[in-house]
């Protein structure tokens, strides 16, 4: 949500995710049309850059709502669900 991101910059801020996971879920969020995808380069070490789409900031607020009702159900629990984002 904070901006374009690359691959590296993503596994560093869900360090409990495999790369497999990654890759796959990333791949699945383009195929939706949720991020895109710039490659910069030719030749390796290239640069992949993702970031959301119109249509993927349009689902931010669903996710708000998804982490706050989260939260409400931790209230009852004692635990608290840190926004992922």
């Amino acid at each position: 949500m904070d901006g374009p991101k690359r691959y590296s910059e993503l596994r560093k801020e869900m360090p409990g995710i495999t790369e497999r996971t990654l890759s796959l879920q990333l791949k699945q969020l383009e195929e939706d049309k949720l991020i895109s995808r710039q490659v910069y380069g030719k030749k390796p070490p290239i640069k992949v850059v993702y970031s959301l789409t119109d249509f993927g900031k349009s689902f931010i607020p669903v996710l708000d709502a998804i982490v706050a009702w989260g939260n409400q159900i931790a209230i009852h629990k004692g635990e608290f669900v840190q926004h992922p984002f």
